[in-house]
Formats: C-alpha cells, structure tokens, sequence
C-alpha cells in the first residue's frame, strides 16, 4: 500500500476516514481499496476512546467495504467476539438461516454514509429475533447474516419475525427495506473455522433464489420440523417444487412460508 503524504492526507476530506477522534485527529483511511485493506488489518490496533467510537469506525469501514466490493472475511466475526466469550455452536442435526439485503447496492447509493446506520438498525432486528426464537449468530459478512438453530421451526420464527419487523419499521430510503431469507437443515461439519459442508452451501442457494420479504425453507427443514411437532397457528408452507439450485449436486424441495403480514406474491424464483 502506498503510504500518504502529509499533502495528500491533508486534501482528503473527513468522510475518507473510519475514524476521527475528538481531537480531531484522522485515522485509517478508507477512500481506496488499498487503504480500505489496509484498514481491516489495522483496526485492532488503533485505540478508540469510547465503544461508541469503535462501533461508529466500524460501520464506516464496513460502508468502505460494500463501496469497493470487498468482503471482509472474519473481520466481522472477530469484531462480534472480541471481549466476550464466543457462544458455543450446536453440532449434529441443525439448521441454518441466511438472510441478504435485497437491492443493496442501490440503498447504498441512495445513502452513503446513512447507509451504515440503516446496515447497523438491519442487523439489530436480525440479531433480536434469532437471539428470541433459540438461535445464535454465526458470522455476518456486508449485508448477509448468518444463524444456526437446534430446532427448524426456531429458525423458521426468527425468519418470519425478521420480515415482519423490517416491513413494520419507517427507513431513511425511498426503496423498501427488505431482506432475503433461506432456511435449511442438515449436519455439517464444524471445524475451528466454522461450519462447512453441503447444507451450509444449500442454505446460502437457498437465500440466493428468493426476493425480499420472502422466506423460503427447504424440504429437509419441513420434514424436521414436523417430525418434532405442528407448525405453529397461521403458518403455512405453499410447495414450489423440486428445484435446481447451482452446485448443488440434487434438485432441493423449496416452500414458501406464509404467516399474517408475510408478503405472499412474489415473481418466479431467482435462478440462474
């Protein structure tokens, strides 16, 4: 990475930077996606004065990352952990629910730096209702959040509850706010790194083919689901088929849910 000059730092303006202190001291860069790189390793290392400046120069860096399409990998992840005990995640037969924020990117443009707020108001619905319905965070990375459940119909509350909340909220934007949500049950493996294995790749094709305000649950979660009790009262789960979903070797059995105040028309799935 090239270092700035004094002259070069001088000429950029304050929203080039994930930080600035009270004293009005500029810190981490972030107007490149060099410095933008350069930032994420270096985070940990810069001393904030508050919590509440640490979160602030984290949503700016992460608002960097979505501008420059940079994933930040484990960067997330480790910011959620640091200072805490990390939760202990269920191994053996679990499911999986992957939410996305539908037409990001133009949210983005609409909001620069707002953005970061709405991103940071997201994640803190999607937070509350797996932390209500039994399910802990896994990673978040940009505008995906992921969570793991013991029980399918858990993951299937939280999903319902996320797109309830989302549509009940006023947003700074004149697009809706509205996530993608899959759902999916299997038993991967889990490694120091995570989860791996088929069931976290067919979660994540899973959410890629539905639309904002849509939650759609595989058949393995149905099937879990019902061997462990009834659905819930209004709940219901409008079959679409066996479906082909990329790299995944066999067709997956998708259904829509349906619970009050769900959106329920939708335009055909989001293949490739």
């Amino acid at each position: 990475m090239a270092r700035l000059s004094a002259r070069d730092r001088a000429g950029l303006p304050d929203k080039a930077f994930a930080y600035i202190d009270t004293t009005g001291q500029r810190r981490l860069p972030i107007h490149d996606e060099a410095h933008v790189r350069s930032a994420l390793g270096r985070f940990d290392q810069v001393r904030f004065e508050s919590d509440e400046a640490r979160d602030l120069a984290r949503e700016r860096l992460l608002t960097a990352c979505k501008k420059h399409g940079i994933m930040p990998v484990g960067f997330v992840t480790s910011q959620l952990r640091t200072g805490r005990r990390a939760p202990v995640l269920p191994t053996g037969a679990v499911t999986f629910l992957l939410t996305d924020m539908e037409g990001s990117t133009a949210l983005l443009a609409e909001l620069e730096d707002s953005y970061a707020g709405l991103l940071r108001d997201v994640r803190a619905v999607i937070a509350a209702a797996v932390g209500s319905n039994g399910g802990l965070p896994v990673d978040v990375h940009g505008d995906e959040s992921f969570a793991v459940f013991e029980h399918p119909a858990g993951a299937v509350a939280a999903a319902i509850a996320v797109q309830l909340e989302l549509a009940a909220r006023t947003w700074p934007s004149t697009s809706p706010v509205r996530v993608r949500a899959g759902v999916h049950s299997g038993r991967p493996t889990f490694t120091d790194g995570g989860y791996v294995g088929l069931s976290v790749h067919t979660v994540a094709r899973i959410c890629s083919v539905a639309h904002g305000g849509q939650v759609l649950v595989s058949g393995q979660t149905k099937a879990a689901a019902e061997m462990l009790g009834p659905w819930s009262a209004g709940l219901t789960l409008t079959g679409l088929g066996p479906t082909r979903l990329v790299g995944i070797p066999k067709d997956v059995d998708l259904y829509q849910v349906g619970a009050p105040g769900l959106l329920s028309e939708f335009p055909a799935l989001r293949l490739r």
